[in-house]
């Protein structure tokens, strides 16, 4: 596919098509690999990003193992100059997006980029132009391939590592989107507290009270019975998120893909379901943040036929303090009880007992104020902010 023709009379305020740049699509599975190792270069000296391991970004991509690929497209485009890789992007397709939102909105994610206007624009175009031609009226992202994986783009919050599943990127990227036209579309939060925190004698006065008038009890994941609590958590999670702005609910095998993979690193105790008279109502899902064991293991578990990386990762995952809120919903109907108050006080408690010293609450929207509020009545700060970005085609 070769590069989208420069306008006639380019807009004023966009960087010019770099014309020594060429962007491609990525064939064979030495390219891919040049697409999953070109971030390694961009990162190198920024001591807080986390490199993922290979096999996992290799299944991530693979149509075989990723059940996205059942119902959505992807494209993936690598720049070059000179022969050199200078940048990447993945062009998205995602039906069960549309026929949610009733739009024609596409996406573009894994985006990678040298600090170079012309180029981030060479690939945004290219990935535009794919979409346009799939009957797209609209793009945005960055989306990694969807609302139920890591999307966003960091644009605040850049001293810390990313906590588990979450983005990370250079504080130039922002830059590139804007000066290449992209508008802000939403914002996202993260939010950190520390275990050590006293959460306010009113907020846990008003939840106790709360959990014995309306018969509310909470219990941890039934490991033994996994199946049936699956069904019931995903139950809970497409009726708590179906009115939420970009939410596209998991099919089976995407649910059942993210718990297999949550399975390796989730901790019963931090598995919280909440009932009312027996009921399952609402969920919340707290895990190790694996981000500090993985950095360990350097991308590789396998160095030169030995599991160097493996036993690294294992000996650091040991050493994990901290811990990631991913999954708070309550089904429609039983909100405003004071359930997200209750789970987060057993959730504060039950991480004091086991030794976390703290841990992120991610992500939310930025115009959701009632979780907001509840989340910053319990001590927590907001540490990140990640924005997805638009553009019309």
């Amino acid at each position: 596919m070769a590069l989208p023709a420069e306008p006639s009379v380019p807009a004023p305020s966009l960087p010019p098509l770099p014309s020594d740049v060429q962007v491609t699509p990525v064939r064979g599975s030495a390219e891919k690999m040049q697409f999953i190792r070109f971030p390694y270069g961009i990162y190198k000296d920024d001591p807080n990003w986390v490199k993922p391991l290979e096999m996992e970004r290799r299944d991530f991509l693979d149509p075989k193992k990723n059940p996205f690929f059942e119902y959505g497209e992807v494209e993936l485009f690598l720049a070059r100059r000179g022969g050199e890789v200078v940048g990447r992007i993945a062009a998205i397709r995602n039906p069960r997006h549309m026929e949610e939102h009733g739009t024609k909105e596409g996406f573009f994610g894994l985006f990678e980029c040298v600090n170079d206007a012309g180029i981030a624009r060479a690939l945004l175009e290219m990935a535009a132009s794919w979409l346009r031609e799939r009957g797209m009226d609209s793009m945005l992202g960055p989306a990694n391939f969807s609302s139920n994986q890591d999307w966003g783009l960091l644009i605040d919050g850049f001293g810390t590592p990313p906590a588990i599943m979450m983005p990370h990127n250079p504080p130039y990227y922002m830059g590139l989107m804007e000066a290449c036209g992209l508008a802000k579309a939403k914002d996202l939060y993260a939010f950190e507290l520390s275990s050590s925190a006293s959460p306010p004698e009113k907020v846990v006065r008003i939840a106790e009270k709360m959990r014995v008038r309306e018969g509310i009890t909470v219990r941890p994941v039934n490991m033994k019975d996994l199946d049936a609590e699956v069904r019931r958590i995903k139950d809970i999670y497409n009726s708590a998120w179906e009115k939420n702005w970009g939410f596209v609910p998991f099919t089976e095998a995407e649910f059942d893909h993210l718990a297999k993979d949550l399975k390796t690193v989730v901790r019963p105790e931090l598995a919280l379901m909440a009932e009312v008279k027996g009921e399952p109502v609402a969920f919340s899902l707290t895990v190790p943040d694996a981000n500090q064991a993985i950095r360990a293991a350097d991308g590789r578990l396998t160095h030169f036929g030995l599991p160097i990386g493996l036993v690294k990762l294992a000996l650091a995952s040991r050493r994990i303090d901290r811990l990631r809120l991913i999954i708070l919903g309550i089904k429609e109907g039983y909100r405003r009880r004071g359930l997200d108050a209750i789970l987060y006080l057993d959730t504060l408690r039950t991480a004091k007992q086991l030794g976390y010293v703290g841990g992120e609450i991610s992500w939310t929207l930025e115009d959701n104020h009632l979780v907001n509020r509840a989340i910053e009545s319990m001590g927590a700060q907001r540490s990140k902010t990640y924005r997805i970005y638009q553009r019309p085609l």
